[in-house]
């Protein structure tokens, strides 16, 4: 099958992989151009990028991937199939509907449940015990079209949004491979969305990793996860100190058994190098690595041999 692959982050490189190496042809591939990233705002080369330079195909990054340009390229390579996989641009149908196969979409959710930029964060956030992937044929309305496939997996108890990514971008390789045979064969059921049932998952701020310690202990933990690697959980040590309070970011953590009693939430109860006790509204959570502002990440015990933090010690929201 003729494919053109639409996508920009490491999320559907697993899936392009096992095309190629299945034997289909990716006839295009297109991504986002080049931005500059980081502190130094160097030009950064993408993933797909990268794949698609390695493997020798033909590769294009439109700024606007409607603009008549693009989609006379898009029509030139005669595609059966487009596959979008995290791609980043709005797609519309112009393009949609020239494929025969049409236009399908990987979708990191058991839709219709967290249609959106961000669904792997927010079902850990929401503390969702499992969730899945889907494959749907693209139309107008974002994530709404009909479902072509699914998989579902649950949520580990301690895993991270990074963690769950990348297990879902392997699971979805798989998923797609296997829609694609079907779809060459005449063998697809469609089902429709139940509209009912749909909620959203929007692109995450800096300010979602912003703790609130007047919140359970499990849902400060699920944040925590949730957020990891980006935007990042973070919070700010109240320190006794000419430099003011310290902005805390908290890569990993754990629930614990520590009673918080009668304790103000975002107090420390225990500060150890096996953890940093914290309280929170009901309960309390155990830091393990966490990032002071300007340095780099470090261990619970790290931290304590360069800090002076003491239980007692207060961890607020903002600085």
């Amino acid at each position: 099958m003729r494919i053109v692959f639409a996508g920009s982050g490491t999320f559907g490189l697993p899936t392009l992989g096992a095309l190629v190496e299945g034997g289909q042809e990716i006839v295009l591939a297109a991504t986002q151009p080049d931005r500059p990233a980081g502190r130094g705002r160097a030009v950064r080369v993408g993933p797909v990028k990268r794949f698609a330079r390695d493997r020798g195909i033909r590769l294009f990054q439109p700024e606007d991937i409607n603009s008549r340009p693009a989609v006379r390229r898009i029509r030139d390579a005669r595609p059966d199939l487009l596959l979008v996989i995290a791609f980043g641009q709005k797609i519309g149908n112009t393009i949609l509907k020239r494929p025969r196969y049409g236009a399908v979409n990987l979708h990191a959710s058991l839709l219709p449940k967290y249609r959106g930029a961000a669904p792997v964060n927010w079902a850990i956030i929401n503390g969702e015990a499992e969730t899945g992937l889907t494959v749907i044929r693209m139309t107008d309305r974002m994530d709404a079209g009909d479902i072509l496939g699914q998989h579902a997996t649950q949520i580990g108890p301690n895993e991270t949004a990074g963690e769950l990514h990348d297990r879902l971008a392997r699971l979805g390789a798989r998923l797609v491979t296997e829609i694609v045979r079907e779809l060459a064969l005449d063998e697809i059921h469609l089902r429709h969305q139940n509209e009912t049932q749909a909620t959203f998952a929007p692109r995450l701020k800096k300010t979602d990793g912003r703790i609130d310690w007047d919140r359970p202990a499990a849902d400060v933990y699920n944040q925590i996860r949730g957020t990891t690697p980006w935007p990042g959980a973070y919070t700010h040590w109240r320190r006794r100190s000419p430099k003011g309070p310290l902005r805390l970011v908290i890569n990993r953590a754990s629930r614990t058994e520590t009673r918080a009693g009668e304790a103000k939430p975002g107090t420390i109860l225990a500060a150890q190098a096996g953890g940093i006790d914290v309280a929170a509204a009901t309960g309390a959570v155990r830091i393990l690595e966490l990032t002071p502002a300007g340095k780099c990440k470090m261990s619970a015990a790290d931290f304590l041999n360069g800090y002076a933090l003491r239980a007692g010690a207060q961890l607020v929201g903002a600085g």
